[in-house]
């Protein structure tokens, strides 16, 4: 829900992407961190963007695009199409790996295995504890079929773009390290969704979707203090500069922060990003070094406002809100689809509930197919979060050329201008000319109410 996000684009291995399948909502967190090579971005010449009277906010859009050469259109282009196949290859994988653990009867040996460990414990932790040993190796089997494509995705394909810094084995280091953090948090995630089906074998649907929505707000929690710095390190920013703007408009927001932290970004990737994180207490403001190498002031100053918008407009809760009725939808359809597919072929898969762990594999294929399909209406979803917050953020900032030069930075990896079926499947952050367009509306909104304005070289001086 970021107007970048931290991490890779596809960053989330199969691994990571299955327990999205499963939390049905996940991809709250499960966001990539944006960068670019740095390039020189020329503006639009005086003739392009007129005076104040009359200023034409199409043909200004327009002469912000034609200054992207189109060999780097070309290429960005490339490089964003390419993942509308990785969402179709990560879905195939995903439900073979799902099939693959059924069709063999792996995932009910690793059932049988968890039991036979555990028929000496007596009392309360003996079942947390064979859900326990079923998850981690069935988390362990999901990382290494699934290494191959994160390999090409997440550190070859990066590399082959120009869009990553790390070496093999740093990046190998924290792939491991995002594997601990899966196997503890979906281990925990597990314990407890087992023991609601077990509880409730008719209303586990319904009763899941509130420890869905219970784990997925203790994320957005635990996530800045705890789980971002195990990735990045976090130093506040001490230029004033660049510090006391953002503060000074955090402040007129009412977001309870009192410095801004500066993140290590580039060891890891060239995209620029930024977010406002949090709440009760841990709320905090960060920007990676690649957007104060990369970028000025009035686009830093815009980026912040964006940000802020989100933690204003409570988009992590109306987010939350609008996923957890997905999670109810996909839960209250996968119980009927999981009962039928148990009767059909649980005894040759050796699945023998809802509660067998050895089901797991069938509840992430249900689920991981339900969010595939539904993909263009949870794109959509973010993506109207994220304009509301550029809405906020031209406004709070008053920077519409700052924003038309993030837009162009944000075209290095993502399609500026793409047809508008491919927005409504594909996008879930609006276009580069969505944006731009909308900074010049503002502009031409906003120009004549200013009699000090000046237009000088294509830029808005005040």
């Amino acid at each position: 829900m970021l107007f970048f996000s931290r991490r890779f684009p596809y960053r989330w291995c199969v691994t990571n992407r299955v327990i999205f399948c499963l939390l049905a909502g996940s991809l709250l967190f499960g966001i990539s961190t944006a960068a670019h090579p740095q390039t020189s971005t020329s503006t639009p010449s005086t003739g392009a963007m007129e005076t104040a009277k009359s200023f034409d906010a199409a043909a200004a859009t327009q002469a912000w695009l034609a200054t992207v050469p189109a060999d780097k259109r070309k290429k960005s282009d490339a490089y964003f199409e390419g993942g509308y196949w990785l969402i179709l290859w990560n879905f195939l994988l995903a439900a073979g790996i799902s099939i693959f653990l059924l069709a063999s009867r792996i995932s009910a040996r690793l059932r049988d295995f968890a039991e036979r460990t555990c028929r000496g414990c007596r009392g309360s932790c003996q079942l947390p504890l064979q859900v326990v040993l079923y998850a981690i190796p069935y988390f362990l089997l999901l990382a290494a079929l699934s290494f191959p494509l994160t390999v090409y995705e997440n550190f070859y394909r990066e590399h082959q773009y120009g869009l990553a810094t790390q070496s093999f084995l740093p990046w190998f280091r924290e792939q491991l390290i995002g594997l601990g953090v899966t196997l503890i948090a979906g281990t925990i995630l597990l314990i407890v969704l087992y023991a609601v089906f077990r509880r409730a074998p008719r209303t586990w649907w319904i009763w899941g979707t509130v420890v869905m929505i219970i784990f997925l707000a203790a994320l957005v929690f635990i996530a800045p203090v705890y789980i971002e710095p195990l990735f990045n390190t976090y130093k506040p920013i001490t230029n004033p500069a660049i510090r006391d703007p953002i503060l000074a408009m955090a402040q007129a927001n009412e977001i309870p922060v009192k410095q801004v932290l500066e993140v290590d970004a580039s060891r890891q990737t060239t995209r620029v990003s930024a977010n406002v994180s949090g709440f009760l207490g841990t709320t905090r403001i960060a920007l990676n070094d690649n957007l104060l190498k990369q970028c000025t002031l009035p686009e830093i100053r815009m980026v912040m406002a964006h940000e802020m918008g989100h933690y204003v407009l409570n988009h992590g809760a109306k987010l939350l809100t609008y996923f957890g009725i997905f999670i109810l939808v996909g839960f209250a359809l996968a119980r009927f689809l999981f009962e039928a597919a148990v009767t059909r072929w649980g005894n040759k898969w050796g699945v023998r509930g809802i509660a067998d762990p050895a089901g797991l594999p069938l509840l992430v294929l249900i689920l991981s197919t339900l969010v595939f399909v539904l993909t263009p209406l949870v794109n959509t979803v973010v993506r109207v979060t994220e304009r509301e917050a550029d809405a906020f953020g031209i406004n709070t900032s008053r920077e519409p050329d700052g924003m038309a030069e993030v837009a162009l930075k944000l075209g290095a990896y993502r399609k500026l201008d793409p047809t508008p079926l491919e927005e409504f499947i594909f996008f879930d952050h609006p276009s580069g000319r969505a944006r731009i367009r909308m900074a010049m509306d503002w502009k031409a909104a906003s120009l004549p109410a200013a009699e000090s304005t000046a237009i000088q070289s294509g830029r808005t001086v005040h």
